[in-house]
């Protein structure tokens, strides 16, 4: 993934002309002082752009213009430095199509006891300035994210810098290309969805290309391309012995490295941000791809087996967000259970296509029959996962409305080995417990299909489906079911 920098937040000022010169330049200094801060913070991944004071609508509409036609422009960070009255925002909020982070703060940590006056008093309005600006946009149901506290405060950075991560997911998704190999599996209903909604409420397209059109551009891999790629496989995993140069199976990592160079080309020649396929569908490939899709993940593409293209595309939302932090995110299927009384958990898995971001230690590069599908045996990277907080998340269409559910969960290591699983996996407990955990998943509408996250935060998602229009509900240490059903009752309301 591509580091941040090239992105930017805009830091816009709020006043008006009713203070005079002499205060509009204080104003212009501090809101200067508070925007290279955050800009040299190195908690903070994107560029903060500081924007000059605006003091009236015409101010206010054009930068709001101006942030919409923006290339690099991937939100705004408001603050009311003074009073800013609330009617000269409303035809700049209309139009403003950028995510908006509401910063309520002052320059002065401290009120200087022993010295505050009325000249003070005058220039440091945020404490009701802010409330001002929030009526507007509470009154005009305009989504956004507020953060509380003074500039400097850590908590404060780490607040923008999770709402910076979602802006620059929600970024990535304007104008995103998905490709579809084949269709849906057969008769599965949670994985389809309406496609036509998705771009006019997300931004990405889906589109459809016939196998036969990734084994056209496959086919056209030369012999060294794929002498290249072995050798690197050989260099970066566990190569199993079989898959040797020279030995049994080396015809078929030579072919898995073929079909992974095509598929890379056809994405990248295609813009593409991602891709699905299905093991239903494999015309003209000799086996389903699987170190190919794991190391495309691994990438920051976005991928989800059997057509799944809403996972695909929340893959690629949260590998962006994710983007220099430690830990990884992947494709992921609630596989198995493990429903001991005393150590309940989930084993999850897939196949084949777990991204090895989140692998525990270097991966195995092994070769297995699949016994699905009726083609040759894959080559595919096992490997175990690292225990620690993590979360499960899944976007589903619910027909009216788009949901995003959020489970929180704590991975655990394998307490025995797996010699006979010839998969990547990784086991994890449910909050706030086995039962309840599932239950709410289940009740929820949640899909078997997930991205699985070790270094994400439910705020990052928050944030982000916020961002989306869209409703997001969380499964975590606090849920209970009976308030977790009549949550759902209440949304299902709210949102018809």
């Amino acid at each position: 993934m591509k580091e941040f920098k090239q992105l930017e937040a805009w830091f816009i000022t709020g006043s008006q002309h009713l203070y005079g010169e002499e205060t509009l330049k204080k104003v212009a200094g501090h809101s200067k002082i508070i925007s290279k801060a955050f800009n040299d913070a190195a908690t903070i991944p994107v560029k903060v752009v500081f924007k000059p004071t605006v003091k009236s609508p015409e101010e206010i509409y054009a930068i709001c213009q101006e942030a919409n036609s923006s290339a690099n422009c991937i939100g705004v960070i408001t603050w009311m430095h003074t009073f800013s009255p609330a009617k000269m925002w409303i035809n700049g909020l209309k139009i403003l199509q950028k995510p908006l982070c509401h910063l309520h703060t002052q320059f002065n940590r401290d009120i200087p006891w022993s010295d505050i006056d009325m000249d003070f008093m005058n220039l440091n309005q945020s404490a009701h300035g802010d409330r001002e600006f929030g009526f507007i946009m509470t009154r005009m149901h305009k989504r956004r994210k507020v953060i509380v506290g003074h500039w400097q405060s850590e908590s404060v950075q780490q607040q923008i810098n999770t709402w910076s991560r979602a802006a620059a997911a929600w970024h990535d998704w304007q104008g995103a290309r998905f490709v579809r190999f084949g269709d849906n599996m057969r008769f599965v209903a949670v994985t389809d969805g309406d496609k036509v909604e998705a771009e006019m409420k997300f931004g990405y397209s889906v589109n459809t290309h016939g196998v036969g059109d990734l084994v056209n551009m496959i086919n056209k891999v030369t012999e060294k391309q794929i002498d290249n790629l072995c050798i690197q496989y050989n260099e970066e995993y566990k190569l199993a012995a079989s898959l040797k140069n020279g030995e049994e199976n080396y015809a078929s990592l030579r072919e898995a490295a073929k079909i992974e160079l095509g598929l890379r080309k056809f994405l990248k020649e295609g813009n593409f941000k991602g891709f699905t396929d299905t093991f239903e569908d494999l015309h003209g490939m000799t086996q389903l791809p699987g170190i190919a899709a794991q190391r495309l993940m691994a990438d920051g593409y976005g991928f989800a087996a059997e057509g799944d293209w809403k996972t695909a595309a929340l893959v690629r939302a949260m590998k962006v967000m994710a983007t220099g932090l430690k830990g990884g995110n992947s494709f992921m299927e609630d596989y198995t259970y493990h429903f001991d009384p005393k150590n309940e958990m989930v084993l999850g898995s897939h196949m084949l296509e777990i991204c090895p971001s989140i692998a525990k230690n270097k991966p195995s590069c092994e070769i297995h029959p699949l016994g699905i599908g009726g083609k040759a045996d894959p080559v595919r990277l096992v490997f175990n996962v690292n225990g620690g907080e993590a979360l499960n998340a899944s976007i589903i269409d619910m027909g009216n409305r788009f949901r995003l559910l959020v489970s929180e969960v704590k991975a655990v290591a394998p307490e025995k080995d797996l010699p006979k699983l010839p998969v990547a996996r990784v086991l994890w407990k449910p909050y706030p417990d086995m039962s309840t955990g599932c239950a709410a998943w289940i009740l929820a509408g949640g899909a078997h299909h997930t991205c699985f996250s070790q270094n994400l935060t439910p705020e990052h998602l928050e944030d982000f489906a916020d961002m989306a229009g869209i409703e997001v509900v969380f499964i975590d240490k606090e849920t209970k079911l009976r308030d977790f059903k009549n949550q759902l009752r209440w949304n299902e309301l709210s949102m018809r």
